[in-house]
């Protein structure tokens, strides 16, 4: 078992991974400036074990390893788990940093797998607590025409599949997109990305490599290109992702490696397991966000002087309510947990998915009651170069004065573009739409997870009294 620093995983990133940046090969993903920001951000995963080992340091007897490769076996390992996801979030202002993903993939291939792709999962787990690998997770296809499926797909690599097989390897050709991590990560797990059938067999594949395997292009992303500074961009300038199209071209994966090998009645299964997790590392990596929210809302408030004013109260009660309702259920997925497969436990799917939705589906509503409570200089105040220069300072002192100085005003209301309406905001909405799940999928989880027992027996207590009571009247008892 091992515990690496931060300084340690940025060296293991020189491998010769084959990474294309806006039209260009990047060499070495660790000297590359568009880079740096990215992977100082995903080094806070292993920062995390110096700062609060309490919380990043698991030890069962075999020596320490990193608490977020931790197997949950119950509801109070989902709750630290929960602790450890929101507290690397608040590192990193609300941004998701690094394993909690890869995480959320290997507990899907524990739970939901038996047999040889079973003892595969066990034996790369064990590989990556041992060496504490960073990983990636590669889960949606580009899917082409969503109405098909894959096999009727106009290109059959529109879905990840298998072209070639041996006896000790298989061949896989397509592509995946959103991968997030993939380029400052140290391996890649592929997972299908929906339910399948016999004729999909081919694409009903999941496994796990290196990142500089033969045949696997990263192409990066480049939203938040560039170099923001702290002071217009608080957010941005010092956290950041990278996002990738993840091509796979002729990719050889020793059979050790692989966890599902054409079993399309296990790709349905897999994905929802992986979901399961990874919805719950969703809300909890949020409350962050919803701290910043509401937290920016107060601030706001009390520097534009209008703390005071009923319908200013109402919109900020309004904020705590819709944030506290999700960590509400954030906490009720924890403590219903359940044990699943091979004794995995999983929080409870329909209190993390109503979590899940409830955020994304408030989530406009609260950056639009924030942008009110700003106002304008949101998208027209002076920038950091205006302030830097002390001849423009002391104007914009002057007038951008109010209840507050003029400084911590503008510093507030960055924050709040940063947050609301930057590329780092409207990279959060697009995220609080698509990101873990779209509003479809989480509500058809919830309609799933339900069980009406209860409901429908409360009906039937009613009706039934009710019938009796009027048979006692028509006898006149």
């Amino acid at each position: 078992m091992a515990i690496r620093t931060a300084t340690a995983y940025r060296e293991g990133l020189r491998d010769g991974r084959r990474v294309v940046y806006q039209g260009k090969q990047v060499d070495d993903v660790t000297a590359f400036g568009e880079f740096t920001t990215a992977i100082a951000h995903s080094g806070l995963a292993y920062e995390i074990a110096e700062r609060h080992p309490e919380l990043a340091i698991a030890d069962d007897g075999d020596g320490p390893y990193t608490a977020f490769y931790k197997v949950p076996r119950t509801a109070e390992d989902i709750v630290a788990r929960g602790r450890l996801i929101e507290t690397v979030s608040r590192m990193g202002a609300g941004t998701i940093v690094l394993k909690e993903v890869g995480s959320d993939a290997l507990f899907a291939l524990l739970r939901a797998l038996s047999g040889q792709g079973h003892d595969n999962a066990v034996e790369f787990y064990r590989h990556c607590c041992a060496n504490d690998v960073a990983l990636a997770v590669a889960k949606t296809d580009v899917k082409g025409d969503r109405s098909l499926p894959p096999h009727r797909q106009a290109d059959p690599d529109l879905y990840v599949r298998v072209v070639d097989e041996d006896a000790d390897s298989i061949t896989v050709s397509g592509a995946k997109v959103h991968t997030s991590f993939s380029a400052n990560a140290d391996e890649l797990i592929v997972l299908p990305t929906r339910a399948m059938g016999h004729d999909d067999a081919d694409w009903a594949v999941s496994f796990a490599i290196p990142m500089d395997t033969p045949g696997l292009t990263l192409y990066v992303s480049p939203y938040l290109h560039g170099e923001p500074n702290g002071f217009e961009h608080p957010i941005s300038s010092r956290h950041k992702l990278l996002e990738s199209l993840t091509v796979f071209d002729n990719v050889r994966v020793p059979k050790a490696r692989v966890f599902l090998n054409r079993q399309p009645e296990l790709a349905g299964p897999l994905a929802l397991a992986f979901v399961d997790y990874h919805r719950f590392t969703a809300v909890n990596y949020k409350l962050p966000v919803l701290d910043l929210l509401v937290g920016a809302a107060i601030e706001m408030a009390q520097a534009n002087g209008i703390a005071s004013a009923g319908h200013v109260k109402t919109k900020l009660t309004e904020l705590i309510t819709y944030a506290e309702t999700v960590r509400g259920f954030a906490d009720l997925a924890a403590l219903r947990s359940i044990s699943g497969g091979n004794d995995v436990q999983l929080p409870d799917p329909l209190a993390v998915n109503m979590a899940k939705y409830h955020f994304a589906h408030g989530f406009h509503a609260a950056t639009a009651t924030l942008i009110d409570l700003a106002g304008g200089l949101v998208a027209t105040g002076p920038g950091g170069d205006d302030w830097a220069d002390p001849q423009t300072r002391r104007v914009l002192a002057k007038y951008f004065a109010a209840a507050a100085p003029a400084e911590e005003r503008l510093r507030l209301i960055h924050l709040i573009g940063d947050i609301c309406t930057g590329q780092w905001g409207g990279y959060q909405s697009v995220l609080a739409t698509h990101a873990e799940g779209s509003l479809e999928a989480e509500k058809l989880q919830i309609s799933r997870a339900f069980d009406p027992t209860r409901a429908r027996a409360a009906v039937a207590q009613v009706l039934r009294e009710a019938a009796t009571s009027d048979q006692r009247d028509a006898v006149g008892v």
